[in-house]
């Protein structure tokens, strides 16, 4: 189970993100303190940390600071901080993700998704994608150890937003996902991702995987909600 480490000093919301995320299946311990927080990492050993910067006995971007030097555990800021240069100082502190308060409990749920799949590019899931590609279908396969897509054995670079993008689709073939929800995924990946993004991505991504780009074979528009990865299983 995925653990993940609260440290908010405000009581009520650092319960209101323990009990929500405990509902969505994760491990958690919430504390209230920087120093609580520099034992639980040690004791808890946390897969995901969420940081609150206003702590009452130090400053989290101090905290980054410090735990950067003996861990690279992903670290989310959320904060009510929300001007550019509180969000820059905390991210070259050492933080992994910021996201400003008041925030969707859906988008902090993918930010930590998405902290996850660049932390830990070996991991349980990513293997599956990685088994399913090389044995399941004939023309497309992902290498997720060198980030490259292969297109009938001839591989494609990806640029890195391409290639998450990618990779959340091979997870889950047939699915039509939304315009938010790819923007969800992307989100600490590319700051200026949006609806238009998306379309630029996968426009750029028929052109490097596709025959026939106005034509697609593999990435389907489902007109009205969003886009669909469609592949074909070896043999059939």
């Amino acid at each position: 189970m995925t653990k993940i480490l609260v440290i908010e000093d405000e009581k009520i919301v650092g319960e209101m993100i323990s009990m929500y995320l405990t509902d969505e299946e994760f491990s958690v311990c919430s504390v209230e303190s920087g120093e609580e927080g520099f034992e639980s990492l040690r004791t808890f050993r946390p897969d995901v940390v969420l940081l609150d910067l206003m702590l009452p006995d130090i400053d989290g971007t101090q905290w980054c600071e410090q735990v950067r030097r003996y861990s690279d555990t992903p670290i989310i800021v959320i904060s009510m901080k929300a001007k550019v240069n509180e969000r820059i100082q905390a991210l070259n502190a050492g933080a992994d993700d910021y996201l400003v308060k008041p925030f969707s409990m859906q988008e902090l749920k993918a930010r930590i998704g998405v902290a996850l799949r660049r932390a830990r590019p070996g991991h349980a899931a990513e293997s599956d994608i990685a088994a399913a590609s090389e044995t399941a279908y004939a023309e497309l396969h992902l290498d997720l150890q060198k980030r490259l897509v292969f297109v009938r054995d001839a591989s494609i670079e990806l640029t890195f937003s391409e290639f998450e993008l990618m990779k959340l689709l091979f997870e889950y073939p047939g699915r039509v996902f939304t315009r938010d929800e790819l923007i969800n995924a992307l989100r600490g990946i590319d700051s200026y991702v949006n609806d238009r993004a998306i379309d630029v991505h996968i426009t750029n991504l028929r052109k490097k995987l596709e025959s026939n780009p106005k034509e697609p074979q593999y990435i389907k528009t489902v007109w009205g909600v969003g886009y669909k990865l469609q592949l074909d299983k070896a043999g059939a």
